[in-house]
């Protein structure tokens, strides 16, 4: 309580003794800590000289008072009276601390821990905010502030909220409050009274309150809802961003209920009209559409062909020439693409398109273009180990197999005979449009050399040619381009001979009898050691072929091929030998 200034009697009317008396009861009316009221004796720049009626006045720093530029000499005000002496004699005073104690006095009349007090969130500090109640400062900390973490405290700074106070500490005149606690609730409350009004179909206000990959938790003013990804759109999305952000106020369709685990799930989609409802009507199969490429995996591409509805290319449905081991060697997402409905499946949701529909198909023409036996020219476009593709002028692929390259070698690789991009003459062997294959070959766009053989060879006739090959049963000589006969070891010479490498080496010039011709096996039998022999004398013995006679057959050469180098025919390549 501040104290009581009263006149003294004047001082002709008092003695001494009663002077000091009266000296001594005024300075018992000062208590330090104390509040007290003072009389402003003068206003200085930075500080204000009050009179308490103590023997001597205090100076309070003007910065102290609330509007200094009000202050006049004779105003009475009220200040804590901190020390009555300092070193210089002088009375300590406070006016914040004054104003400080009765705020602090004036806030615990009314206020209780528990108790709910209305506050400004005034600044951030270290850890939370401060809340300016009723010019107390009470700290609410960072986690109290809302029911999710704040992203942004300044958006709460300046604004007038109530809180919830926590704790009191009068001894350091210490408030924590809560916002969150009202909150939480003012939430029970509301999800008791959402619960009993709630019911599957209703379409409901919501704000969107967090966003997931799979899908937007929305706040229907009690508790949260999911909405899931699947929910949101009939059409294809990425992500739920991409329709909704955080803040949102969107309308959902209350889907499904769960009161005992208190989950409500939610969609946005059906507020409108699934449109595959009726898709069948709209996209009947042979339908041309045109819509733009969504989504691309390695085996085909989604085509949107309007909101909610998408079909899928399949890669061997690019087109009728080439083929792509993956969509995306032809397709990316955001493409437009025109195409032909090939099939519908309302139930499963799937609709089968075609874009090289869109065109003619040359496979239907081919059969027209290049009859059996017809001559064609065209580009090596590429290799396979059994053959060559070649690129006719409408697009599509004849194949050349490896066994349709030479009449006279043995080819084991196209490579040996044709390179990419030589342009060759071959005749047609085979057109099934269904298959979508052409089957082309090379030697029979030529003469074949062993048609003419039993013409320019006969039995007993003197030549000469070229080692070309050795094997462990006797060697192979060139007699021309593409004509191979057999030596077999037992006709080299007339001495034994244990391993054909010692008497005869590749390129070896030789001098050989003919001694069996077969045109249908394309095979030549020969004989080193029956050139010597002189014309008239000479004649086939059966011991002369039991090297080329496997029973009543002549030897197979394939076979001889695998003896001589470790592999078949079609397994060897040139340089492994």
């Amino acid at each position: 309580m501040p104290s009581t200034l009263t006149s003294p009697p004047p001082a002709s009317a008092i003695s001494p003794e009663e002077l000091s008396a009266l000296y001594d009861q005024t300075l018992g009316n000062f208590t330090e800590g104390s509040i007290v009221e003072g009389v402003v004796r003068d206003v200085r720049p930075n500080e204000v000289l009050v009179d308490i009626g103590y023997k001597s006045e205090g100076v309070i720093p003007l910065h102290e008072f609330n509007h200094p530029e009000d202050l006049k000499v004779g105003d009475t005000v009220e200040v804590l009276l901190d020390r009555l002496e300092d070193e210089e004699g002088m009375v300590n005073l406070s006016r914040r601390r004054a104003e400080l104690q009765r705020n602090w006095d004036r806030v615990l009349a009314v206020c209780e821990e528990g108790g709910t007090v209305e506050g400004v969130i005034r600044s951030r500090v270290k850890g939370g905010m401060i809340v300016d109640i009723g010019g107390v400062d009470a700290f609410l900390p960072g986690s109290q502030i809302d029911l999710m973490p704040v992203r942004n405290p300044d958006d709460f700074v300046d604004k007038t909220f109530e809180f919830r106070v926590l704790k009191i500490n009068s001894d350091r005149r210490n408030i924590v409050v809560s916002r969150r606690e009202l909150l939480e609730e003012l939430r029970r409350e509301q999800k008791k009274q959402l619960l009993k009004e709630i019911a599957v179909g209703q379409v409901r206000q919501g704000r969107v309150k967090n966003i997931t990959d799979f899908g937007a938790f929305v706040d229907l003013n009690g508790m949260d809802g999911l909405l899931h990804i699947t929910d949101m759109s009939w059409g294809r999305i990425s992500h739920p961003s991409e329709l909704v952000e955080v803040g949102d106020e969107i309308e959902v369709v209350i889907l499904d209920i769960d009161h005992e685990k208190e989950r409500i799930s939610l969609g946005m989609k059906q507020k409108g009209q699934d449109p595959w409802e009726n898709v069948l009507e709209k996209f009947p199969v042979g339908t041309r559409i045109r819509g733009k490429v969504v989504n691309v995996a390695p085996y085909g591409a989604f085509v949107e062909l309007e909101r909610g509805i998408e079909g899928l290319v399949h890669v061997s449905e690019f087109s009728w020439t080439k083929r792509y081991a993956k969509a995306s060697d032809m397709l990316t997402t955001g493409d437009e693409v025109e195409a032909v409905v090939l099939g519908v499946n309302k139930e499963e949701r799937k609709i089968s398109l075609g874009i090289r529909q869109t065109e003619i198909n040359p496979w239907e023409l081919v059969q027209n273009h290049y009859p059996v036996g017809s001559r064609i020219k065209g580009k090596v476009r590429n290799f396979t180990n059994y053959g060559a593709f070649v690129e006719l002028p409408e697009g599509v692929d004849g194949m050349i197999h490896v066994s349709d390259l030479s009449w006279t070698k043995k080819v084991a690789h196209p490579s040996e005979v044709l390179e990419k991009g030589q342009e060759v003459e071959a005749v047609v062997l085979e057109v099934d449009p269904n298959a979508q294959r052409i089957s082309l070959g090379l030697k029979q766009a030529q003469d074949d050399p062993w048609a003419s053989i039993a013409g320019r060879y006969t039995v007993g006739q003197k030549v000469t040619g070229t080692v070309s090959k050795l094997a462990n049963f006797g060697a192979f000589v060139e007699l021309e381009e593409g004509i191979e006969g057999l030596v077999h070891i037992s006709q080299i010479s007339d001495q034994r001979v244990e391993k054909v490498k010692d008497v005869l080496t590749p390129g070896q010039t030789v001098e050989a009898r003919v001694i069996k011709i077969d045109p249908v096996e394309r095979r030549i039998g020969l004989s080193i050691k029956a050139a010597s022999t002189p014309d008239e004398e000479f004649k086939v013995e059966d011991s002369m072929l039991e090297g080329l006679r496997s029973g009543d057959d002549l030897v197979d050469l394939a076979g001889a091929f695998e003896d001589a180098f470790g592999g078949s025919e079609e397994e060897w390549h040139p340089g492994e030998s």
